[in-house]
């Protein structure tokens, strides 16, 4: 049975009559009669008496009524609200730390501003954990740095940006002429967490060239990794974007070494099934015209 199949029934159980319903609906006669006779053979019950061309409503009659006047009473509040839900509903973003401190806050604030009624919900963790939270429909989508390896994640690149070695300004690398990947291995260094994105591609770098690495700190903290390289305990790598107030105030320096590996992208990812709400689509818009203008 189906809301049309209702919504007669209660166009006839008020009208107490097949034509005048007919009227109402702006029905055939014939159409409202095989309604009814259709919600009468489905559940096997007589909804209507017939004496003398008018029709009395039966007890079963009467009780279909009080529900099927709520079914549509609730089916009609819902057509109304869903177009404010597209509106309002929580927005479920993920970040990685990097994009989480450089670049979501403004993107966060032109949004509110631009649709007061979006409710964002925002996870920050490191890129490993941030895929598996989409993988997991944790998230509706994030904004990672590099591309993920998992088949069933829908990756779009809208930014660029470099891992970036840095030291203390009285670091000896500074005072070479040329450094390499071999002399930036012999320094002790200060990391992020395993899964970050500058920990990653350090490593990876490394492994590549067979060469060994010494941790002495680990961190959830950039800002506390960049007071360990300002006091010189070690060198570290980071995100450019997320050390370059640091760089700017001469508080660190940036060791004069690049390589293609270093070189990152930040992504907007998505699971390959995930439904995106217009709010989603609008908000992944806003990061593509973000990456265009920077």
């Amino acid at each position: 049975m189906t809301l049309r199949h209702l919504r007669i029934f209660v166009a006839v159980y008020q009208e107490r009559s097949i034509t005048k319903a007919s009227d109402r609906l702006h029905l055939a006669q014939p159409s409202v009669s095989l309604a009814i006779r259709e919600l009468e053979e489905n559940y096997k019950i007589r909804l209507f008496e017939r004496f003398s061309r008018r029709i009395f409503i039966t007890e079963q009659g009467e009780q279909l009524y009080d529900y099927a006047l709520h079914i549509i009473s609730l089916f009609d509040e819902m057509e109304e609200k869903i177009p404010a839900w597209k509106q309002s509903a929580t927005l479920r973003i993920g970040s990685s730390v990097t994009i989480g401190n450089f670049l979501l806050p403004s993107l966060i604030q032109q949004y509110t501003m631009q649709y007061p009624s979006a409710s964002p919900k925002v996870t920050i963790n490191n890129s490993g954990f941030i895929e598996e939270a989409v993988l997991n429909n944790q998230l509706d989508f994030a904004l990672v740095e590099g591309t993920p390896q998992h088949n069933q994640i829908i990756s779009e690149p809208f930014l660029e940006d470099r891992i970036c070695f840095i030291c203390s300004p009285k670091h000896p690398l500074l005072q070479k002429k040329d450094v390499s990947l071999k002399d930036i291995s012999a320094c002790p260094f200060v990391l992020r967490e395993k899964g970050s994105a500058g920990r990653e591609a350090a490593e990876d770098l490394m492994n590549y060239s067979q060469l060994p690495m010494t941790i002495l700190w680990e961190s959830v903290s950039t800002q506390s990794l960049v007071r360990a390289v300002s006091r010189n305990i070690g060198i570290s790598a980071l995100p450019c974007l997320l050390v370059a107030e640091a760089l700017n105030q001469g508080t660190v320096s940036c060791i004069p070494f690049d390589a293609p590996a270093l070189h990152r992208s930040f992504s907007i990812i998505y699971h390959q099934n995930k439904y995106l709400t217009e709010n989603a689509r609008r908000f992944m818009e806003m990061c593509r015209s973000f990456g265009a203008e920077t």
